[in-house]
């Protein structure tokens, strides 16, 4: 038995023609056409068949839902939408602003802020009290300074000091009063 060797270039020369010529059936129906025998625009009448015949087009594909983790964000943005407040436009939030603060004066004191069921201050009392100091109805606190009140015994050498010996107390010193 001969074996033959080939030169490696030759080879791939082989094997490029081989597959060229298998290529070269499938292109070649896909390009094929009818060849105009003259130059120049024909009549529809004139045309092959072929081109006057409707071309059907493959379907479309159908949108599916994609089940990854991008798509399940969008949902939540989506859904987010319908729970979120709407936005104001610039012109009403200035509106709204120029509203509350027309008729508005800042004033400045000390009032005491009251102690709320919850133990919490309650500076909205404190803050209209110290508008109505002012000659105003009511207002808003600004700014509120906090103290610690004791009982003289605590400053005394010696003393334990227990829970009851101090109290913080909660003052409105600025406030917008309208």
């Amino acid at each position: 038995m001969n074996l033959v060797r080939l030169n490696p270039a030759k080879a791939r020369v082989a094997m490029a023609g081989l597959a060229l010529s298998m290529a070269l059936p499938a292109i070649e129906g896909g390009w094929a056409q009818t060849a105009s025998p003259s130059l120049g625009v024909q009549s529809p009448a004139q045309q092959p068949v072929e081109s006057q015949q409707q071309i059907e087009l493959p379907p479309t594909p159908v949108e599916r839902e994609n089940p990854g983790l991008i798509n399940e964000i969008g949902k939540l943005f989506e859904k987010s939408k319908s729970a979120l407040p709407q936005l104001k436009s610039p012109g009403e939030t200035f509106n709204d602003l120029s509203n509350l603060a027309r008729p508005s004066t800042m004033v400045t004191g000390r009032a005491v802020c009251a102690v709320a069921a919850n133990g919490a201050p309650d500076c909205k009392s404190g803050a209209d009290r110290l508008c109505q100091s002012k000659g105003f109805k009511e207002g808003k606190g600004i700014d509120i300074d906090t103290s610690e009140k004791c009982s003289p015994l605590v400053y005394l050498p010696g003393h334990k000091r227990s829970p009851n010996d101090c109290r913080t107390e909660n003052f409105v010193t600025r406030a917008v009063c309208q």
